[in-house]
């Protein structure tokens, strides 16, 4: 396994575990975090771009809405102060400035409590 994603499925169950219903790994570089309201989160981690990732949190079943947090540079964003890094918020292009922290494993907690803040709203 990836040891990034080792880091994040420790650092899910050490501090999320009040949203956090089950952690599974589907494939060698995506974490799936399924969450108390049936929505889950997937972690990717690229093993082919280094420092490559994305967080990407699937609600479109439940309200028709994702979020997804990545850094791979698509041109289509360029303009965003914080590129690569964006936000896809609640649909693929409304894309915002992404406002987490940049290194592993700070910005999967910062996105991590972006969720548990809107869950908990």
């Amino acid at each position: 396994m990836n040891e990034n994603l080792t880091e994040a499925k420790r650092v899910i169950e050490n501090q999320f575990l009040d949203i956090v219903q089950d952690t599974f790994l589907p494939s060698e570089e995506k974490l799936r975090i399924i969450l108390i309201d049936k929505s889950f989160v997937d972690i990717r981690i690229s093993q082919k771009a280094k420092n490559r990732f994305d967080f990407h949190w699937e609600r479109r079943h439940i309200d028709k809405t994702f979020f997804r947090f990545d850094n791979f540079p698509d041109t289509r964003w360029k303009r965003l102060k914080s590129f690569p890094y964006h936000l896809h918020y609640e649909q693929e292009n409304k894309v915002i400035n992404a406002k987490f922290r940049k290194s592993f494993p700070f910005v999967l907690i910062d996105f991590m409590e972006f969720v548990r803040d809107k869950i908990n709203k």
